[in-house]
């Protein structure tokens, strides 16, 4: 496997997870955990899909991301009122 396969298989995987758990209901989709996870993960997997020149999984991969850290951000937001 190259680095490229390493970068975007932690980032499924751990997309995959933050899904796992929390349709165990083991993570809330509030859960900065579970907010993180998806951060941190699409953005792997966007860079994977950059480094290989995927423009289909670069576009869902960085919407994914983005829309995370929005939910990052109203996470730090609600939390200081």
């Amino acid at each position: 496997m190259t680095q490229t396969d390493w970068i975007g298989f932690i980032g499924v995987t751990i997309l995959l997870i933050a899904y796992f758990l929390n349709l165990r209901n083991i993570l809330k989709k509030e859960s900065i955990v579970y907010l993180l996870m998806n951060f941190i993960g699409a953005g792997l997997a966007c860079l994977a899909s950059t480094l290989l020149n995927y423009l289909p999984f670069i576009i869902l991969e960085a919407c994914w991301t983005i829309v995370s850290a929005i939910g990052i951000y109203n996470y730090f937001n609600n939390s200081t009122k």
